[in-house]
């Protein structure tokens, strides 16, 4: 019983019609205009119009009147909404599975179009409705499969465009449907015409249901309140309104994971299994009215049927009235998914698989993108506020271990502060090491504290597991560093001058929008001195999130790479004006990002990222350390265009946080460079996630394990398997200059001393001619 909308609100309808329409016109123009835009990042651009026009879709199709065109707004919806997702995250894909599983999806839903067009050919529309769309994805795919790898941006804007051009066209003709039809749309879907009682009892819930809006939204809103405390709880306040925001993301994350429970998985089971369940609700209608109602003793039998025959045409109108309004979709699914979202919320932490579905950590990703946007801009002004100047001797550190000309040494550590056991295991050799006599300083390379770099959580994930070092400590941030606006950071390891002239500067470059303001930033520092008291602990030397510390005759250069790989003008600037002072020296740079990593080249992740590798190269930098990757690794680039010089990079990012597998999983034979290493091995790794994987997770594994976790990427997954259990695979670098030698000595530690060559896996000549499998490891470069 297909239903239109009545006169009365037919003008209503036809202005909605436009607007959805109006909206999409101006998403496909922006992204066919990704074509002649200089974007470092076009395929997630695009993903992101993909997504919106997905929503649109996917609302419009609440609206439509025929139970097809429902369908087939959500399928197609549904469809662009995935398509939109990979593009966001393409990083997170193997580059050519991402590409497979896009067209997949584009032939799916031109087959889907296919068939109604020969199912329907005879309507007067169905070229339109149905062919044309059909060929559409298919010329899609055809460009996709020929231009892969040339000219892919033209083809992924003109083919995104071309999918939300079809998406308007949807918008623009489905006939609409009206809520006031819910109970007869229920009883013709049902098929239960023929049954008196199951149609007054339909009538019925359906009133009780308009009726009961106000309590389940009362309901509803204690229970996010609810979450949203929880949420407060474990994240904390931070004294500061930037700090709501956090558990209001998470708040969001459930009320987004409820919507998905309902209208994801209960809501197509239910119409998979209608037919199924009309049966049922007859047949036991019927059975429990065989007995009058009034002659029921209260244990019968009869009354928990009822019950449930009540409670399955209860669910069947709240979703029927959902498919037709939005707001009381919202309502409904709200209702119906919130239990199973607070139960999620509960147990996934335990699971570890926290990063992937704990709402708290999606946060995280929210100030991913936001950080991004403005992190060279914040840079640049805290850097122009510092007052010094970018020349070649700007920013230097001085350490009193550190002689003008002669040997010393230092610690790296990279990736730490998750705070927890993974952390900790590496607590006492950290300690043995750093206060040696011959340690003059300790440098954090990357993500000092996750998952948003507040303050609120340095006292735990900083202060508390660092306690006992004395040497000065230095850092450069992290990616999540930068998404409290760098505050936290700003405040521990900058004196405290520069950190109210920084986070002043940043304040200012945000045109005073910033939600923290100088009293708030006064808070951080003095609690940060506060700690720093506490704990005795050695920071607060730095005017910069990048610094450098030199001799006569070596340089070590600290560079700030922030959330996306880029460093400012002003750092820039320092940068090539110390590399140029610092020819004949021996020069060793310590990033946030590694070149290398997970047995792949990083470099082509943005323009910007592979332009600093080549300056890095033009000065001929012998010695490329970085964190962001969580674990050891080592590759020696070989000289290029017959330059002669060799680049030795490292991976030192496994201080504490979870584990990266994507090199130890990698295939030998894939590595990009001919010499390499990698700490842990696969075999330990594998046997340590054999042992700790439950049943139920196993599959999970078993698909990373055999088939590296297509089309996603095993180091994407990683997360997953994060166990903080024995065995512990964490390490840090020692660095000893030895000018008395002229060479420098790299030696990695693991949680229980200096790592063996048994340890590791490696190629080529990744470990040194002569080194014996039990022998320390230890890397000698040439001064």
């Amino acid at each position: 019983m297909n239903k239109t909308v009545n006169k009365s609100s037919f003008f209503s309808f036809v202005q909605q019609r436009y607007i959805y329409a109006g909206i999409g016109i101006v998403l496909a123009a922006l992204a066919i205009s990704t074509i002649f835009r200089d974007l470092v990042e076009p395929a997630n651009y695009i993903g992101g119009l993909l997504i919106w026009a997905a929503i649109l879709e996917l609302l419009h199709g609440f609206k439509r009147a025929e139970n097809h065109a429902r369908n087939s707004a959500w399928i197609s919806g549904g469809i662009t909404l995935l398509i939109g997702i990979f593009l966001v995250n393409a990083q997170l894909f193997q580059a050519h599975p991402l590409v497979q599983m896009i067209i997949a999806l584009l032939l799916v839903d031109a087959l889907r179009y296919l068939y109604f067009f020969f199912k329907h050919k005879k309507q007067d529309k169905a070229i339109m409705n149905y062919l044309l769309p059909g060929l559409g994805n298919i010329l899609i795919v055809i460009l996709i499969s020929i231009f892969e790898g040339k000219g892919f941006t033209w083809v992924v804007a003109l083919g995104g465009a071309l999918r939300i051009l079809g998406t308007v066209y949807n918008l623009f003709t489905a006939k609409l449907g009206d809520v006031e039809n819910v109970s007869e749309d229920i009883i013709e879907g049902l098929a239960i015409e023929d049954n008196p009682g199951l149609v007054a009892l339909t009538r019925k819930l359906e009133a009780e249901d308009e009726q009961r809006a106000r309590v389940d939204l009362s309901w509803i809103l204690i229970f996010v309140l609810t979450l949203f405390f929880i949420h407060l709880g474990r994240m904390g306040f931070d004294r500061s309104k930037f700090g709501i925001l956090s558990p209001v993301v998470a708040v969001i994350g459930d009320m987004f994971i409820a919507l998905v429970v309902a209208f994801g998985i209960i809501g197509p089971i239910r119409s998979i299994f209608r037919k199924l369940n009309s049966f049922f609700l007859k047949t036991f209608y019927n059975w429990a009215h065989k007995v009058p109602q009034s002659e029921w003793h209260f244990l019968s039998l009869r009354r928990p049927v009822y019950w449930w025959v009540e409670y399955q045409l209860g669910v069947s109108v709240s979703m029927r009235k959902s498919a037709y309004s939005f707001p009381t979709a919202f309502r409904n699914g709200l209702k119906i998914g919130l239990p199973f979202a607070a139960l999620l919320a509960a147990i996934m932490p335990v699971l570890g698989m926290s990063w992937y579905f704990d709402t708290e950590n999606w946060a995280s990703g929210i100030w991913d993108g936001y950080a991004g946007s403005r992190t060279e801009v914040w840079r640049e002004s805290m850097v122009a506020a510092s007052g010094e100047n970018t020349g070649p001797n700007a920013f230097k550190l001085q350490p009193k271990g550190v002689p003008a000309s002669g040997d010393f040494s230092f610690v790296v550590i990279g990736d730490p502060g998750e705070g927890d056991a993974s952390q900790l295991i590496l607590k006492d050799q950290l300690l043995a090491v750093t206060n040696k006599p011959d340690i003059s300083f300790m440098v954090i390379s990357s993500d000092i504290v996750y998952p948003s770099g507040a303050m609120r959580d340095y006292e735990r994930k900083f202060f508390l597991p660092f306690k006992g070092i004395t040497k000065p400590i230095y850092a450069i941030p992290g990616n999540h560093d930068w998404y409290d606006a760098l505050e936290g950071f700003t405040a521990t390891f900058f004196t405290p001058k520069a950190a109210m002239r920084a986070m002043e500067a940043r304040i200012e470059s945000d045109h005073g929008l910033s939600l923290t303001d100088s009293d708030e930033v006064r808070e951080l520092i003095q609690q940060a001195s506060y700690l720093r008291k506490e704990y005795q602990m050695p920071t607060g030397h730095q005017n910069a999130p990048f610094f450098q510390i030199a001799t006569d005759e070596f340089v070590f250069l600290a560079i700030d790479t922030g959330v996306r790989r880029k460093v400012d003008n002003l750092q820039l600037e320092w940068l090539e004006s110390v590399l140029k002072a610092s020819k004949g020296k021996y020069v060793m740079a310590l990033l946030g990002h590694p070149f290398f990593a997970i047995g792949e080249y990083q470099g082509d992740m943005n323009p910007d990222f592979k332009a600093l590798h080549e300056l890095l190269r033009k000065y001929k930098v012998p010695l490329v350390m970085a964190g962001d990757t969580h674990d050891l690794e080592y590759y020696k680039e070989l000289p290029q265009n017959n330059d002669g010089h060799t680049m030795h990079h490292f991976v030192n990012g496994g201080g504490g946080a979870y584990l990266s597998i994507g090199a130890a999983m990698a295939r030998a034979e894939d590595w990009p460079t001919k010499d390499w290493a990698n700490y842990p091995s696969y075999d330990p790794l594998v046997q340590k996630i054999d042992s700790l994987t439950p049943k139920w997770k196993y599959p999970a594994w078993l698909w990373v394990k055999e088939y590296d976790g297509y089309p996603f990427s095993a180091e994407w997954l990683s997360a997953a398997f994060d166990y903080n259990n024995a065995p512990f695979f964490q390490s840090f670098m020692e660095i000893k200059v030895e000018k008395s030698r002229n060479r420098i000595r790299l030696i990695p530690y693991g949680i229980n001393g200096p790592l063996r060559w048994s340890d590791f896996e490696y190629g080529g000549a990744g470990k040194p001619e002569g080194a014996g499998q039990n022998d320390l490891v230890e890397w000698v470069l040439p001064m």
